[in-house]
């Protein structure tokens, strides 16, 4: 066995260990152990070092440096560090939860015919089912709906013989694929969006923020659907219409898979008081053993569902290195970054604290996308931003609104920046740039968000 073979083991074994610690964290089970998430991610991210490409060893080492400087700054370094440290294992293990029904679900006969029956809609339709559809998707398969949905949508389209229906197919496909994904972030329990921004805002909550997340996942929606019934491409010729395969029966795996999901988490967080993003790490890879189980039900289950957690582990978890990478040091310069300037903030006489407080919320709405222009990271945005700016109660609001500021431009950051997953899996799609997708196909769209959002989010903290 080679060097790289085992060490990629090795990685698959820090992140579930480092997944175990955090969820036994989460449901105040084995304290003891707590002090070891930090050693076990300088351990993962020491191996990482070398198993990745230098865009994402720039991360770790502007990771180095910012902690260096802390180190000889401010006397609580240490503590600072440690803070990353357990920041950078949350997103690890979560993103490692995440990623098990993933695996589970793209591999599933039903999931895989419920995303052909919606990619075969007819154009009528077609936008509205894979917005809908995409959003169920979303909540199951993260980035994975984009892979799936996407190389299905291709396929539909390729099946078209002219050149120019299939080429405003698979741009409008491909857009409702991206915009039904973004509009999950600001209210799914399993987003980032949500995990990140309730942790760095206190006294917050999924409970607090899913009803406002809905509004604004309804506006993401809303304005997609109507701009694609607005500006429709005028054909030389009519498309040639094919019947659909299969009926609404077709998505009911995935309703009652999504009800499972959600009643789980709902029913576990009335009843045990753990914050939604302890329960999902902890419910989501227990619903991907039991699909797995299901899966293999007629061929020795046991057996075939052991194989697969192996292979998780050794080969597929080892394959997101650049990912983990990328979102374990985006927390981590986040968390120590802020900590770094607020003492500069102070000393060049600059007071957040005496900007209009509409001010502060309107701008995460637009600066939290800008930034993703520049290749910071939504995780990097928010962790940087949300510590410098005054507590809710100072600003008049509750902390929610806060929360709700701060989801909306990462949903816009999700579907404008070309550094975004979401933007890069479109653009390889469509064969365009990942800056294509999010200036030329999504500017105006994402402008008329924008718009709408800033709105929303006053008239939620200051009406509402």
């Amino acid at each position: 066995m080679n060097i790289s073979r085992i060490t990629d083991q090795a990685l698959g074994l820090l992140l579930l260990a480092t997944t175990v610690l955090v969820i036994c964290n989460e449901w105040g089970v084995a304290d003891f152990a707590t002090p070891f998430k930090p050693l076990l991610v300088v351990v993962l991210i020491a191996i990482l070092a070398f198993k990745v490409r230098a865009s994402r060893q720039a991360f770790i080492a502007v990771a180095v440096v910012l902690s260096a400087a802390l180190a000889l700054t401010q006397d609580d370094w240490f503590a600072i560090v440690i803070t990353g440290l357990n920041t950078a294992a949350f997103i690890g293990a979560f993103f490692t939860a995440l990623s098990t029904l993933r695996t589970v679900a793209q591999t599933s006969p039903a999931i895989q015919r419920a995303g052909t029956f919606l990619a075969g809609q007819p154009p009528g339709r077609r936008y509205a089912a894979l917005t809908v559809g995409g959003q169920a998707f979303s909540l199951l398969l993260s980035y994975g709906s984009l892979q799936l949905l996407g190389g299905l949508a291709l396929a539909n389209a390729n099946a078209e013989p002219d050149a120019e229906i299939r080429r405003h197919r698979t741009r409008r496909m491909l857009l409702a694929i991206q915009r039904a994904f973004v509009s999950t972030l600001a209210w799914s329990p399993l987003s980032f969006a949500v995990a990140i921004s309730t942790t760095v805002i206190p006294q917050t909550s999924w409970a607090q923020i899913v009803l406002p997340g809905l509004v604004t996942s309804a506006i993401f929606a809303g304005i997609g659907w109507t701009l694609d019934r607005v500006i429709k491409p005028k054909l030389t010729k009519a498309p040639v219409r094919i019947a659909v395969q299969g009926t609404w029966a077709t998505m009911l795996p995935l309703a009652g898979l999504l009800a499972v999901l959600v009643i789980g988490v709902s029913v576990l967080y009335e009843i045990s008081g753990v914050r939604i993003i302890g329960i999902v790490a902890a419910i989501v890879p227990m619903i991907a053993v039991v699909w797995l189980l299901i899966q293999y039900r007629e061929e020795r289950p046991v057996f075939h569902a052991v194989a697969r957690i192996g292979s998780y582990a050794r080969d597929e978890l080892p394959g997101y290195r650049g990912e983990l990478v990328l979102l374990m040091m985006a927390g981590y310069i986040g968390t120590v970054g802020s900590r770094l300037l607020v003492p500069l903030l102070a000393s060049a006489g600059l007071d957040i604290s005496a900007v209009p407080p509409w001010i502060i919320l309107a701008s995460f709405v637009w600066i939290i996308p800008l930034a993703g222009q520049i290749g910071m990271n939504p995780i990097l945005a928010v962790t940087l931003l949300a510590p410098l700016i005054p507590d809710a109660t100072s600003l008049g609001v509750t902390p929610a609104a806060l929360v709700v500021a701060l989801t909306c431009g990462w949903s816009l950051s999700g579907i404008t920046s070309p550094f975004t997953a979401t933007t890069l899996i479109i653009g390889s799609f469509g064969k365009v740039s990942a800056l294509h997708v999010g200036l030329v196909w999504n500017g105006v769209y994402a402008f008329i968000c924008a718009l709408a959002l800033t709105g929303w989010v006053l008239i939620y903290a200051f009406i509402v």
